[in-house]
């Protein structure tokens, strides 16, 4: 099939682009990026939208760049930006495994990264990475800019806190302190399917304890989020196999499990404990 008919808009500066998507938002306007999401669902049909704004030539957003102590991430990043360290530190390591995850190299050269946080599908890795993170989301509309933490941000299923005029600017992450420790674990069952279950955890080691632990999980529930059930029993213990397994074991018992025609939410949740252990173990290692 192909996609129903739109009118094309190719705007050159961000304010062109908010400009234009405040104008044609009410009739089903929509951004144009990397277009992995997108094209496809309307391909299908399963989107119509009458317009599009599409924001490649606009060369203010292909920024990534460090402004103070966050990574600065804007909308025409590509995932392939991240194949290799964009950022000294864990954070740059972080990102470059992370990418190798998502779908498949053609992909990655196509999509970017604020895409898949507009996006907000629960199997998308870098939602994962924004949640864990506490990543900041900027969004831009008519009426100004507004920054929004990744705790109010993702809503559920595809379902963000973007006005339908607001474009997504940039996300912004923390620079992590140079003795973080990370783990990032996912499972499908084919390589470059969406995830059923992943887990990314973050943590610092102090006078031989956790501190400041991160576990995050994605793909199991409407929206990547924190255990905060998880982190709480990981805090101030030595690292190890008793920490992990009662963290992980905190982590199944506490989310909401999806549930498809290939999926259980059972099957779900014994999942989110597995991969939440091995994270930990990726990240100890």
């Amino acid at each position: 099939m192909k996609p129903a008919p739109f009118r094309y808009h190719a705007p050159k500066t961000v304010d062109e682009a908010v400009k234009m998507l405040a104008e044609v938002a009410p009739d089903d306007g929509r951004i144009l990026a990397g277009g992995q999401s997108l094209v496809p669902i309307m391909a299908f049909r399963l989107s119509r939208p009458a317009h599009l704004v599409d924001i490649n030539g606009i060369e203010a957003l292909n920024r990534l760049i460090v402004e103070g102590d966050r990574l600065v991430i804007g909308a025409g990043v590509r995932h392939v930006a991240f194949q290799r360290p964009v950022v000294d530190g864990p954070l740059g390591e972080l990102l470059a495994t992370v990418v190798r995850h998502i779908a498949h190299y053609p992909i990655r050269t196509r999509g970017t990264f604020c895409g898949s946080v507009a996006h907000a599908d629960p199997a998308s890795e870098w939602c994962l990475v924004s949640a864990t993170l506490d990543g900041e989301m900027v969004a831009k509309s008519v009426r100004g800019e507004r920054r929004i933490p990744a705790r109010d941000y993702f809503q559920g299923i595809m379902t963000t806190a973007l006005a339908e005029d607001e474009l997504l600017v940039e996300v912004r992450l923390p620079i992590l302190p140079p003795d973080t420790r990370f783990g990032f674990y996912e499972f499908n069952r084919r390589a470059g399917d969406f995830a059923l279950g992943m887990a990314l955890v973050t943590y610092r080691v102090v006078d031989g304890v956790i501190a400041e632990p991160h576990v995050g999980v994605g793909g199991a529930e409407p929206l990547p989020r924190r255990m905060a059930e998880a982190e709480a029993l990981l805090a101030g213990k030595p690292p190890g196999r008793e920490a992990f397994v009662a963290a992980a074991a905190a982590a199944s018992a506490a989310v909401d499990p999806l549930e498809d025609a290939t999926t259980s939410a059972e099957y779900r949740r014994d999942l989110v404990g597995t991969v939440v252990r091995r994270a930990l173990e990726q990240a100890a290692a």
